[in-house]
């Protein structure tokens, strides 16, 4: 059994994008793995100083990945900032990370040529990530192939590391599925909230439903056929097996197809398969000291874990000053 960690930022309403590209699989570890999964509100404060929202979308991240399935008996599940001991790991490895290899970050440079300010906290990203990896032991880590190059980072921050001070921290691997799909929005761009193009899980039924009948599609004739290569048909494969996608594409090219139809159908498709994760969703909702005794207990699971490598990195770094023989 492997140790298999990830983390999702509390940054608004959860959507399919998110679902089906990191948390359905994590989801699926927690029954084969030993799963180490946190909401990330340290990091989600280089882009959030509004304190209201930042509390707000940090409990709502947590009870939505509860609501969908995460088992936090099953799994360790905590919030980020309830586990202090990231932030003293995090200025432990800044001393051995060069200048250069943070200016390489691809993602510093994509968020500074969108406008966001470029402060301390958005440049040291990859280091924090790093600790949220090493300092719990993470062996797998699930990412996205835009999350590629920090673990590759936390990799070669580890291996430095132990070159220095001695085998303290494992050396993780990433596990980018090659088959994950891309989730595109109404748009046909990437599912972002940067682009506005997200379709929540949870929400109103009057106003999801308007978000499906929004997205684009060509204009094709009724009598002619449809391109399969269309968001419409992207998204709704999401809730296929093989069978069904390929019944699913016959009907594409089949003349006489109406995409406002094929728009309810998966409007639908989309309410029946997460009905259970809503009723879960009010449940949790009417219970918050539940939720908040569930990622207690979490948080002391990971405590524990960060306090042990933790203490192992003061050690091989000298920190540890009165077991010295004088």
């Amino acid at each position: 059994m492997k140790r298999v960690l990830s983390g999702i930022q509390p940054s608004g309403d959860l959507h399919l994008g998110n679902y089906f590209g990191m948390m359905s699989r994590m989801i699926k570890n927690q029954e084969e793995n030993d799963l180490f999964c946190f909401i990330v509100n340290y990091h989600a404060l280089t882009t959030i100083q509004d304190k209201d929202r930042l509390a707000m979308n940090t409990l709502n991240a947590a009870m939505d990945f509860m609501a969908l399935g995460l088992d936090p008996d099953k799994s360790t599940f905590w919030i980020q900032s309830d586990v202090p001991q990231v932030c003293e790991s995090t200025w432990l490895l800044s001393n051995i990370v060069n200048v250069g290899l943070l200016d390489r970050a691809t993602s510093y440079k994509d968020k500074l040529a969108k406008g966001i300010t470029a402060n301390v906290g958005l440049y040291s990203y990859p280091i924090l990530m790093a600790s949220d990896i090493l300092l719990f032991g993470g062996e797998i880590v699930p990412v996205g192939k835009d999350q590629k190059q920090h673990i590759e980072m936390t990799r070669d921050m580890a291996i430095r590391f132990n070159n220095i001070f001695g085998e303290v921290f494992i050396v993780p691997e990433a596990d980018i599925e090659k088959d994950t799909p891309l989730v595109l929005g109404m748009d046909g761009q990437k599912m972002s909230k940067s682009y506005g193009n997200t379709i929540p899980i949870f929400g109103a039924e009057k106003d999801i439903r308007k978000k499906f009948m929004s997205i684009v599609t060509d204009s094709t004739e009724i009598d002619e056929p449809k391109d399969i290569n269309t968001p419409l048909f992207q998204l709704y494969s999401l809730f296929l097996n093989d069978s069904d996608r390929e019944e699913l594409s016959h009907r594409f090219a089949t003349p006489g197809m109406r995409y406002g139809d094929v728009k309810q159908e998966l409007f639908e498709t989309f309410w029946t398969q997460f009905e259970p994760s809503r009723k879960k969703r009010e449940y949790l909702t009417r219970h918050k000291d539940f939720v908040l005794q569930k990622l207690k207990e979490g948080a002391e699971k990971a405590a524990t874990v960060a306090e042990s490598y933790l203490t192992k990195a003061r050690k091989a770094m000298g920190l540890n000053y009165g077991e010295v023989n004088v």
